[in-house]
This record gives C-alpha cells, structure tokens and sequence, in this order.
C-alpha cells in the first residue's frame, strides 16, 4: 500500500501552526485538532519544523511552566522527516521505526500534501491483515 492510498482514506487535511505562536496556543490547537503533532509552517507556506506533545512535555521538564508563553520556534523539531505519495506504508515504517518519530508530513514538489502519524500505519496494518484473514478464511471454507 502506498501513503497516497492511506491517505486517500484519511484525508490529507493538516493543522499547521506559525514559529511564532506561543506554546499554549500550541496545546490548544493541538487538542481541538485532536492530534499529537502540528507541522510549523512560515509565512510562504515552506515547513520550518514539526512540534509534538512529546516536544512540550520534554521542554517543559527541563525549562519549567515559563516555556508556555514562549514561542513554537524554541521548541520544535528543525530536522523534519518526510515522504511522499509513492512512498509505500511498509518504507514509512521503517523510517517511523529508526528515527523514533510518530509523526510524518507527506510532501508533493515539496509542498505539504498531508500528514500520517504511526495510529494510520497501524490502523492500515491492522485492515490489511483482517483482510488477509477473511481471504485464507473463505479459501479455506470452498477447500
């Protein structure tokens, strides 16, 4: 399966945010989107970084409560991690696995086209095998 299927099942909206938004109105976008992650963005659209809730959670163990009104740039991840839509779930994986990420902006001639977090990987993993399953099930069953 290629992302460009999973995200034709998912959608391919995605909350960005600017570097100069505060941190807590980071966590509120990040809980009225109900997402774990926020794509920062510049004023031109290009991508700057990534912020997650592991990001806040860390700077705010080492930095204290004042990290919360300051700003996304001080926080985010600069080096971000990306695929594109003929990039297939099984290389996502992979690159989900050893870089330790969760979450992966999808781009197209360099423009963000999407998002997928490791729950679309594994929700797609869990539908492939149940598929798999009902295959070898009713081959069985005609046998």
């Amino acid at each position: 399966m290629r992302i460009s299927d999973l995200l034709r099942n998912k959608g391919a909206a995605v909350a960005t945010v600017s570097p100069e938004t505060n941190v807590t109105e980071l966590l509120e976008r990040l809980a009225e989107h109900n997402v774990g992650a926020l794509v920062v963005v510049d004023d031109e659209g290009e991508i700057v970084g990534i912020v997650s809730e592991r990001d806040v959670v860390r700077r705010l163990n080492e930095r204290g409560p004042q990290l919360l009104d300051g700003s996304v740039a001080a926080i985010m991840t600069k080096l971000v991690a990306s695929c594109a839509p003929e990039d297939s779930v099984d290389q996502l994986s992979v690159l989900m696995t050893e870089r330790r990420i969760r979450h992966v902006p999808v781009l197209v001639d360099g423009r963000l086209a999407g998002i997928v977090s490791i729950g679309d990987v594994v929700k797609t993993r869990m539908e492939q095998l149940e598929k798999s399953q009902e295959q070898l099930e009713a081959y069985i069953s005609q046998g």
